[in-house]
C-alpha cells in the first residue's frame, strides 16, 4: 500500500511538472513570436529564454499560490495563475529584448 501511495505521490509531480513545462513554454514562446516589432539578433535563442521565462514562471505562481493558501494543487485557479504568470513574464522579456 505504501509503494502505491509513493507512485502516486511521484505522478502527480512529475505530471504538474510536464503541465507547467508545456503551459510555460507554450504561452513564453507564443508571446515572442506574436508580440509586434522586430527581433534583434538571434531567434532561436531568444525564442527559448522565452519559453524557459514562462515555465520557470507558471511553475513559481504554482508553488507561491499553494504556499499561502490560495488554492491546492490541480484546482482551476493554480493553472489560471499559471497561465496568466507565464504570459505577463513573456511579454514583460519580449518587450524589454526586442
Amino acid at each position: 500500500m505504501v509503494i502505491i501511495e509513493l507512485m502516486t505521490a511521484l505522478m502527480g509531480v512529475s505530471m504538474g511538472f510536464l503541465a507547467f513545462l508545456m503551459i510555460g513554454g507554450i504561452s513564453g514562446a507564443s508571446t515572442w513570436i506574436f508580440y509586434p516589432g522586430k527581433s534583434k539578433g538571434p531567434g532561436l535563442r531568444k525564442l527559448l529564454l522565452a519559453a524557459f521565462l514562462g515555465f520557470l514562471a507558471a511553475l513559481a505562481s504554482s508553488y507561491l499560490g499553494q504556499y499561502f493558501g490560495l488554492f491546492q494543487s490541480g484546482q482551476m485557479l493554480e493553472w489560471l495563475s499559471a497561465i496568466f504568470a507565464s504570459c505577463l513574464v513573456g511579454c514583460i522579456f519580449t518587450a524589454l529584448a526586442k
